[in-house]
């Protein structure tokens, strides 16, 4: 079997780059097709692939300012040719849904979610991260086009996956499709339930405005209980002015470090909604409840009282009541590890690698099929 790997973009480190990882310890001879790679924010991780970009690679900026260029990256992930392989895996966000297959070739697509600032609010899009007052007033006037891109490419797989159950609702809003649902890799095996006890609350992820990082900093603040904050991100400035001398921001943290401070807090504070919230599950590994934002994936994850529980408001005075109210006393942190094991990152490898096998098995009996038909 001969098969490709496609990618939306290799500028940064999130749950989709885990996702990738993981199909490449499935298929570490698969090469990788991605519209931009930057190896400096990706950490050097992928750097044993061959991995193949689009012109937009050769664009002065781009790894910088990759989305002010959405209207020329339909173009680009139609650009590679993928008719030698048997199979296409793509995982997307955005485009890489949208490449071009032959009739012999099977496309499998991963989503992480139906184009964001496509369906959702993309003034607030472009203000979240930062777009200049020119780019934020001509976005309206090429999300039509987009749009309707966006919708035509997700017809092009053959078979598609979602990340989360709520995830699977929207694609089948916005796209018409069915998904199943695989939930992504956790790495439980890093984390790890510890007896000792910090006096902290954690957060962990990219700071950026859609994670709601600042209704917490502002929370903590007032209520003058410790925070840590792992991660960077265009958001940090700005949280270090709201910031009181009880949150620490750790920057990047390496991976021992990280898990010690998973297993160590009181709790890990999870404010944003999302299409799975692969930290919150890396808490639930460390055996630490979470205390979140009701809304998005984490709903189908955090069982009320047992494994955390929820906020109602994406306000500072609705974190600020649910932290007020929280007694780690009457939380089991084995209990609660269980309820992240089922996502380990060897589950999904085994349900990926066992579902390609299945579907391209099917596709050549059909095709096989189809074609004594045709002879016949």
């Amino acid at each position: 079997m001969k098969i490709a790997l496609v990618h939306d973009y290799l500028v940064q480190y999130g749950g989709a780059e885990g996702v990738l990882q993981a199909f490449r310890e499935v298929y570490p001879e698969a090469p990788i097709y991605t519209l931009i790679h930057d190896r400096e924010s990706v950490h050097g991780l992928f750097d044993d692939a061959r991995i193949h970009t689009s012109f937009l690679q050769r664009i002065p900026g781009v790894r910088r300012a990759h989305r002010i260029f959405p209207l020329l990256m339909p173009g680009a992930i139609e650009e590679f040719d993928l008719s030698g392989y048997d199979v296409v895996l793509s995982d997307s966000a955005s485009f890489a849904k949208g490449v071009l297959t032959g009739p012999d070739t099977l496309h499998i697509s991963y989503i992480h979610t139906p184009m964001r600032y496509a369906w959702d609010d993309c003034q607030k899009y472009t203000e979240d991260f930062g777009f200049p007052r020119m780019i934020r007033r001509i976005v309206p006037f090429f999300m039509n086009p987009l749009r309707l891109w966006d919708r035509a490419s997700a017809d092009r797989p053959d078979l598609i996956l979602a990340n989360s159950g709520f995830v699977a609702r929207r694609i089948r809003k916005y796209y018409g499709r069915e998904a199943r649902v695989i939930p992504p890799p956790v790495d439980t095996r890093r984390f790890h339930v510890s007896d000792t006890r910090g006096d902290y609350f954690l957060m962990v992820g990219r700071l950026i405005a859609y994670k709601r990082f600042d209704i917490a900093v502002e929370a903590f603040t007032r209520l003058g209980i410790p925070l840590k904050i792992a991660g960077r991100g265009p958001e940090l400035k700005r949280l270090k002015k709201m910031a009181g001398p009880n949150i620490e921001f750790l920057g990047r943290v390496p991976d021992g470090e990280l898990s010690r401070h998973y297993a160590e807090c009181r709790a890990f504070i999870f404010p944003q909604e999302e299409d799975f919230g692969i930290v919150a599950m890396e808490a639930l590994a460390s055996g630490r409840p979470v205390i979140a934002y009701r809304g998005g994936d984490i709903e189908e994850r955090i069982e009320e009282g047992v494994s955390g529980m929820f906020f109602d408001e994406q306000t500072p005075e609705a974190v600020m009541e649910a932290v007020s109210r929280f007694d780690d006393s009457g939380f089991d942190p084995e209990r609660i590890r269980e309820k992240a094991i089922p996502f380990d990152k060897e589950v999904f490898m085994t349900t990926i690698r066992e579902y390609v096998g299945t579907a391209l098995a099917d596709k050549r009996m059909t095709d096989s099929g189809r074609q004594i038909t045709d002879n016949g």
